[in-house]
């Protein structure tokens, strides 16, 4: 997704590119065959991670050389005509990429995984992949990498209930864990990440609903998922285009939106329900709710007996300008 939309801004050279790998687990390396910006002549990349001790030198150009060769790709890496740089890292370690300061610490994971925090001009943001709590240096460790952080993406794949039970020892964390780490090294905004593949949305939307209750600001990370760091002391602001909002069909109820702002004010409002299906809907509103925030929508729709109210609760997915001048054209999905 992410090689598809890639060009150069203004149509010029584009950019050095930096990549961190955090391990060589293949849920994290086998989408490098299919980015096509590794194909273009002109285009340059820097990749960073760890020497596994089970490849020794050049672990991580090894890795992506082996997943290439035949016969289990069409082409090796020498079809890549991009400029490619490969450099090792430890845990621990410091280093630079333009203005911005990039640290590394070692997560619990089977085979070694490497967490990255990196300070920018605009803020700090902690990446914590596949990491499982538990080992008492590792987790001082991620605490260190959280600290004060304004985004904390953090591994939440298992309930605390799997954790404890039927995936311990599985290298990996859960939403409880997340919220207790965000909230100990004071971070300012955490961001769910590394879902079970088994997960449905709603399985999600129930996750982020208990996390909020432990942690104020959490948000569940989805694909095409932009989150921006703004002025020091500003919210985060995240927005999610419409990856979770399709199979509607054309519909207007009168309906009744109670929910929370942006700001976090509580706000109660009259509107107009449009494009309803049973996952979700657009709605049109004046306040401007948070993203992946809950909403409680009362429609009144036509039924056998006449007109009927109808209870549903939701989730802020998505939100863009409105067609009416002041108004924000709301995607909700819903989850009863």
């Amino acid at each position: 997704m992410l090689g598809s939309r890639w060009a150069a801004p203004n149509g010029g050279k584009t950019p050095e590119t930096h990549i961190l790998v955090t391990h060589y687990h293949w849920d994290h390396i086998q989408g490098i065959p299919f980015f096509s910006p590794l194909y273009v002549e002109n285009n340059e990349f820097h990749f960073y991670s760890f020497r596994s001790k089970f490849l020794g030198r050049d672990s991580l150009k090894q890795v992506f050389e082996a997943q290439m060769a035949l016969p289990y790709f069409p082409v090796d890496m020498s079809a890549m005509s991009a400029s490619r740089k490969f450099k090792e890292v430890d845990g621990g370690e410091s280093f630079t990429v333009g203005e911005n300061n990039i640290t590394t610490r070692w997560l619990n994971h089977p085979q070694g995984c490497l967490g990255f925090r990196i300070e920018t001009p605009a803020g700090i943001v902690a990446y914590a992949t596949d990491n499982e709590p538990g080992d008492a240096k590792l987790d001082e460790s991620l605490r260190e990498l959280a600290a004060g952080a304004d985004i904390f993406i953090n591994d939440a794949q298992f309930t605390p209930e799997q954790l404890e039970t039927t995936r311990k020892g599985w290298g990996h964390s859960s939403w409880l864990e997340g919220a207790k780490v965000a909230r100990q090294s004071e971070a300012k905004t955490l961001v769910l990440f590394h879902h079970d593949p088994d997960s449905t949305d709603r399985m999600v939307d129930s996750i982020l609903r208990q996390a909020r209750e432990e942690f104020d600001s959490v948000y569940a990370a989805s694909e095409g998922m932009v989150v921006t760091l703004g002025a020091p002391g500003d919210r985060v602001q995240a927005h999610m285009p419409g990856t979770r909002t399709a199979l509607r069909r054309e519909a207007q109820f009168q309906a009744k939106v109670c929910g929370v702002t942006e700001g976090g004010k509580d706000f109660e409002e009259e509107t107009v329900v449009r494009d309803i299906s049973l996952q979700g809907a657009l709605i049109s509103l004046k306040n401007m709710p948070r993203l992946q925030s809950e909403l409680q929508v009362t429609m009144e729709a036509p039924g056998a007996d006449g007109v009927q109210s109808m209870n549903l609760r939701g989730y802020v997915v998505r939100i863009d300008a409105g067609a009416e001048k002041g108004h924000v054209a709301v995607g909700v999905v819903f989850t009863d």
